[in-house]
């Protein structure tokens, strides 16, 4: 049990690294956002039905027990998602593109506490993870995060 959280958590940190470097190179991490989140489906091509099933089940991140389920994908990339933080937070979107060959994710969280929080995430299919920004918009800040896939 333990030689399994220690190889999560160094995957984790593994793929934090790989995309830090991405996100830290944009002088505003807002604009970094909105650069990797979606506009519109003319200008963002939808994810490969086999990347999209993959995409399919439940994703903790190891910093806080946050969890992210996706319950399916549409073939226009819409997810059906839901978000727990315990208690269940409002999606009140999510959506799938491709990107450089892999999936980018973008959810927004519209509830108390979350006016417009987002996640944009990457799916590292070698690795199974969710690696990207958590936007926390009261505090103006962001957030590398990790989501890893629930067993």
């Amino acid at each position: 049990m333990l030689l399994i959280i220690v190889v999560c958590a160094g995957v984790a940190i593994a793929g934090s690294f790989l995309f830090l470097d991405r996100y830290t190179t944009e002088p505003d991490q807002k604009t970094a956002i909105s650069k990797a989140a979606p506009s519109s489906r003319s200008n963002a091509s939808t994810a490969t039905a086999e990347h999209l099933h993959k995409l399919v089940g439940r994703w903790v991140r190891l910093d806080g027990g946050y969890v992210i389920d996706i319950r399916s994908v549409d073939a226009d990339g819409k997810l059906q998602v839901a978000y727990f933080n315990p208690r269940p937070i409002n999606v009140s979107q999510a959506r799938v593109t491709k990107a450089q060959e892999k999936p980018h994710i973008f959810i927004e969280l519209r509830d108390v506490g979350y006016p417009g929080a987002t996640y944009t995430l990457t799916y590292d299919a070698q690795n199974d993870v969710l690696v990207g920004l958590y936007f926390q918009p009261t505090a103006g800040q962001s957030f590398d995060v990790v989501f890893v896939r629930m067993q």
